[in-house]
């Protein structure tokens, strides 16, 4: 039986927020159920923009990172953070969003992925391009925020693991797949089971709704959960949010993979999603297809490159002077 734990939890007070992350963890084994002496542990939140601030809640706090990466050094391990974001690079993105001040008190390595070539089983996929940092950890902890998404409803555990495939090859992967939302669910399904989070953690103190991923509005909820299963926890999530979850295509692709559990099968050793529930969580007002197109993946591809190989070494330049 997969456990899910939810807590209630209001604040990104780094205190605050270390005495929830403890409590959440607790009927999980705590971290060192997950964490052994002398592993390296990827810290891999939602790094999804540099160019919205802050306050738009987009991506996961860094005050959740600082207080998970104190925790695995406490168990012996030794975290680096690490994502793909879809435009510049993963330190890049965490500087715009305040990040630098927690990973340079704590000395934490911000690692940019690189791609390798992962052969999987499935009738649809033969193999998978993903982050061979991501792959080599030995234990990855997957933290996501609560947002809606325009063109998959909603972005979760699931599909934060989506920043494990690197560089531009999440946009090919739109062209390639995105013409078939059934086909990108399951893409992104086995990414994560590709991937296979030892923990995931995510981010629901406040989420973001509406024409999300970046698009929406800031929601506080006060709310964290935790899971070894990702699908659990996700499928946790779309009950507490009264989320249809047929109308998100990675748990309908992970319920007919006979991946993803029954709810009745789920434990929630802490508070039950009926104790939680959000009655008008916003979705989009209207789903894009998920369709890039050949003009728009070279325009996103130069985009990319440009703040990257351009603009952040600039913007890096000035801030020496």
């Amino acid at each position: 039986m997969s456990s899910v734990s939810l807590i209630r939890a209001e604040s990104y007070d780094r205190h605050l927020l270390r005495q929830s992350l403890l409590e959440l963890l607790e009927p999980l084994g705590g971290i060192e159920a997950f964490v052994k002496p002398g592993d390296r542990v990827l810290l891999k939140p939602n790094l999804l923009t540099g160019s919205q601030p802050p306050t738009r809640e987009c991506v996961t706090r860094p005050e959740i990172v600082y207080c998970l990466a104190q925790m695995v050094r406490e168990a012996g391990g030794n975290p680096f953070l690490g994502d793909s974001p879809a435009f510049g690079s993963a330190k890049g993105v965490a500087k715009n969003n305040g990040y630098l001040p927690y990973t340079e008190e704590l000395a934490l390595p911000i690692v940019e992925f690189s791609g390798q070539r992962h052969v999987i089983e499935s009738d649809r996929f033969n193999h998978l391009r993903l982050s061979k940092e991501a792959l080599n950890a030995d234990v990855v902890i997957n933290l996501p925020k609560i947002k809606s998404h325009i063109q998959l409803t909603m972005t979760l555990g699931v599909k934060n693991l989506f920043g494990c495939v690197p560089g531009k090859m999440k946009a090919w992967w739109h062209l390639e797949a995105g013409k078939d939302a059934s086909r990108f669910g399951e893409m992104l399904v086995e990414t994560a089971r590709a991937i296979a989070p030892e923990l995931t953690i995510i981010d629901g103190i406040i989420a973001h709704e509406g024409n999300g991923p970046s698009g929406g509005d800031p929601r506080f909820l006060g709310i964290l959960g935790a899971s070894a299963d990702v699908f659990a926890l996700d499928l946790a999530l779309l009950d507490l949010l009264h989320v249809d979850p047929a109308l998100v295509p990675t748990m309908v692709a992970a319920q007919n993979l006979g991946i993803c559990p029954e709810f009745s099968q789920i434990d929630f050793p802490k508070l039950h999603p009926s104790n939680l529930q959000v009655e008008d969580w916003k979705l989009p007002e209207a789903l894009i297809p998920i369709d890039f197109g050949l003009p728009r993946i070279f325009r996103s591809t130069f985009k990319h490159f440009y703040i990257r190989l351009i603009k952040e070494p600039i913007a890096l330049y000035s801030d020496r002077q």
